[in-house]
């Protein structure tokens, strides 16, 4: 089975940027909203981003104009899937939400039409199963923006084929992106399961040893090697989404995360990170400040917990199949943007380091830190 025509559902920041990058590709798109307002909108932001494009000589004027012309803006759901072979879902992140799409769509798709569903965190199997056609739907997690970010999580529910599974990684790869496949329908999926943890993890560090945000922050891009600090990551990321994510993650899993309540709080006061002029550091306008975080600032921290909690969620994910040590690291390089391997990091520190560290944890805080067993086995 080829794929040429593909209908994107829901046109904001994640379905016009695949719209655009499927274009780009040479697909015929069909871009589809509620609205008749918001898909002017997201036309007119695709219109803006090709031309700057143009504006750095990556593509031709000619070029946008094509790409333009490839993408099809459609309110009525039955016309926009008359001629689709892939349906890409990227409506908001509610499950109840989804579903309903779901069965309109599938009353009105034909059957051998592929779904797929740009979820970061609700399960495939369930949304699927939703459906007339479990084995033809699929997850194809892109990450925000779409047409920057490299990585691409595929995610199969339990019924997908392996066809499907097949094609969509092949349809990645045509439209310039590097699929990671996440094996198992887990909480999280590969990413998320790594960084969400992780920033509830990096509250209780505060707390527990009385670091500042910047000396955290610090410590994580030059001990760590990550492109930012946590906290600013956050930020940069959304309280909304985090906190969405982490709901979704602890209702399908007590394990996955230790929820710290200051996650909660901040979405219920608003702090939302940059875009709403506050989260854990104060921005004084919509254009992006970097926090000052120094090497300095780094010595005064040390990240063994953070490690730690990263290292036994990607141990975890390994242990239960659902990736391998080396798509983990490619996950992690294009996704969280790591400059050094996981693994590596943490030999550096040393292994039964960071196990000694869980278990006095698991001592302290609960089965929550108890080592997963891959980690015990490498010291």
């Amino acid at each position: 089975m080829t794929i040429k025509n593909i209908t994107v559902l829901g046109s904001g920041v994640m379905g016009h940027g695949i719209a655009q990058v499927s274009a780009t590709a040479g697909y015929n798109i069909v871009l589809r909203d509620i609205e008749q307002g918001f898909l002017d909108k997201a036309m007119e932001k695709i219109r803006w981003s090709l031309d700057k494009l143009v504006s750095k000589e990556k593509i031709s004027k000619e070029e946008a104009d094509a790409i333009f012309g490839r993408i099809k803006p459609v309110v009525d759901l039955k016309e926009a899937v008359k001629d689709a072979e892939l349906v890409i879902e990227v409506v908001p992140e509610i499950m109840d939400l989804k579903k309903k799409v779901y069965a309109e769509l599938d009353q009105v798709a034909a059957p051998e039409v592929i779904f797929a569903s740009n979820t970061s965190t609700l399960p495939i199997t369930e949304i699927a199963d939703t459906t007339s056609r479990p084995d033809k739907f699929i997850g194809i997690h892109f990450f925000n923006p779409p047409q920057l970010m490299k990585l691409v999580e595929v995610i199969p529910g339990e019924k997908t084929s392996q066809e499907v599974t097949e094609l969509t990684k092949d349809f990645v790869k045509s439209v310039n992106k590097q699929a990671v496949l996440c094996r198992k329908d887990v909480p999280g999926f590969i990413i998320n399961r790594l960084f969400i943890p992780m920033v509830h993890e990096a509250c209780y560090v505060k707390d527990r040893t009385g670091a500042t945000l910047e000396e955290i922050d610090s410590a994580v891009k030059f001990k760590l090697g990550f492109p930012m600090g946590i906290f600013e990551l956050a930020d940069f990321t959304g309280m909304d989404v985090i906190h969405k994510a982490t709901v979704e993650m602890h209702l399908r899993d007590k394990k996955v995360i230790n929820p710290h309540p200051l996650v909660e709080k901040m979405f219920d006061e608003k702090k939302l990170g940059q875009k709403s002029g506050e989260g854990y550091y104060k921005y004084s306008d919509d254009k992006y400040e970097r926090v000052t975080l120094s090497e300095e600032l780094a010595q005064k921290c040390n990240p063994i917990q953070l490690v730690a909690n990263i290292l036994n969620n990607a141990a975890w994910l390994v242990t239960n199949g659902a990736s391998d040590i080396e798509e983990i690291e490619k996950a992690a390089q294009l996704g969280l943007g790591l400059k050094k391997p996981l693994f590596e990091t943490a030999k550096e520190i040393g292994i039964k380091n960071i196990v000694d560290e869980l278990n006095k944890l698991a001592k302290e805080h609960g089965e929550f830190y108890k080592p997963d067993p891959l980690l015990v086995s490498m010291q």
